[in-house]
């Protein structure tokens, strides 16, 4: 089957938000194109709403959201091409941005979580799927398939912090394998063990403060 052309949407997209001067980054998610414009006053958010193929547009967070469905990835990549902007582009100007901190908050937490959503909606279809059927009697919860349809739904779960850690270094401009490789730390499965067993003693013991002292490293106490 033939890939779709999108050339002329985002053309029209594209001259609609301002022009490439007027956007300081772009990036997707499941199902929007995510803008932060320099001036979204200039943006002709109507004419954009009534472009075939796009179902919306939404301005929230600091962002200029213009919903188009799943098959947005697409969209995207021909907006790369028709803007002549790589996936990383961003002005520095964005930096000095006069925003609240309620908008830079949900910037942080899309930004973060907003890659493993799809993801995190198929693996979430998944454990439905294998709860279904077990209640269904299709199959017994010692089955392999029911093992194996919950192994891969609780997979992303079990390993989420590896996952975020990822995304967050990817946000933040850190490198992302440092994020994977502190985060992969602290799912260990040593870790639990090592702040399993009694404390060695109890600081503040009855008190507001009280913190259970469980290991040392290198002198330090942690709990």
């Amino acid at each position: 089957m033939a890939k779709k052309d999108y050339t002329g949407l985002t053309k029209n997209i594209l001259e609609l938000v301002g022009g490439k001067e007027n956007i300081n980054s772009v990036f997707h998610c499941v199902t929007r194109l995510r803008f932060k414009l320099k001036d979204e006053k200039i943006a002709k958010t109507e004419e954009i709403k009534n472009l075939e193929g796009i179902v919306t547009v939404m301005q929230s967070g600091g962002q200029y959201q213009v919903v188009i469905g799943n098959h947005v990835p697409d969209v995207y990549a021909t907006f790369l091409q028709v803007a002549n902007m790589s996936a990383s582009s961003n002005d520095d100007s964005s930096k000095d941005e006069k925003v609240g901190m309620g908008a830079k908050f949900i910037d942080m937490i899309s930004g973060v979580f907003t890659p493993i959503l799809g993801v995190l909606a198929a693996t979430g279809m998944i454990k439905g799927l294998a709860a279904l059927i077990l209640a269904l009697g299709w199959v017994s919860a010692t089955s392999g398939t029911y093992n194996l349809l919950n192994i891969a739904g609780d997979g992303l779960f079990n390993f989420l912090p590896i996952f975020l850690g990822y995304t967050a270094m990817k946000k933040f401009g850190g490198t992302p394998f440092i994020g994977m490789a502190i985060a992969a730390a602290l799912v260990h499965p040593t870790l639990s063990t090592l702040t399993a067993g009694n404390p060695l003693y109890t600081l503040f013991k009855g008190t507001l403060f009280q913190s259970d002292i469980r290991i040392t490293f290198l002198g330090i106490q942690s709990s």
